[in-house]
């Protein structure tokens, strides 16, 4: 008998709901504080716009890292969490993760403009478009961080 996919194991979503989005929400924060002097909204926004634009931004950060997650389970054919591929999920949640980023960046700068670079901001340029760098690596970086911290707090519980 094969063994129930990962929605039916409650060790992977205790794992999802304790340690990966709590750890997702905290290092999403602390990356939308770090990177908000990058965007002009820091020199030409009131404080309280600020603040609201960067728990804003990491509530659809925290959404966009859960559903980037759950995507590459299920595209994954994931099981339970004892037998998950973790270098596999964490590579296909950063690829879910940083294409939707740049096309959000792209749609928002570019097409939109609901908001802009500020000079400071490192970009790359992917055709016309001028993406920032920060919300780039921000994908590269925390969903893979969140989901090593769950793994490493796990095995502390378990052994």
């Amino acid at each position: 008998m094969r063994e129930a996919p990962w929605f039916r194991d409650r060790l992977a979503w205790r794992l999802i709901a304790r340690s990966y989005l709590p750890l997702l929400a905290a290092l999403m924060l602390a990356w939308e504080i770090a990177h908000a002097p990058l965007y002009t909204l820091w020199r030409e926004a009131k404080a309280a716009y600020i603040a609201f634009s960067i728990v804003h931004c990491t509530l659809g950060d925290i959404l966009i890292g859960t559903l980037a997650l759950a995507l590459s389970l299920i595209l994954l054919r994931e099981r339970a969490v004892a037998g998950w591929r973790w270098t596999r999920i964490a590579a296909l949640t950063v690829v879910l993760g940083v294409s939707y980023t740049v096309f959000s960046e792209w749609m928002n700068i570019t097409v939109l403009r609901s908001w802009a670079y500020a000079d400071s901001m490192p970009t790359i340029s992917l055709g016309e478009a001028r993406i920032g760098l920060t919300p780039i690596l921000q994908w590269l970086v925390v969903p893979p961080l969140a989901l090593y911290l769950a793994r490493t707090a796990r095995r502390e519980r378990a052994g």
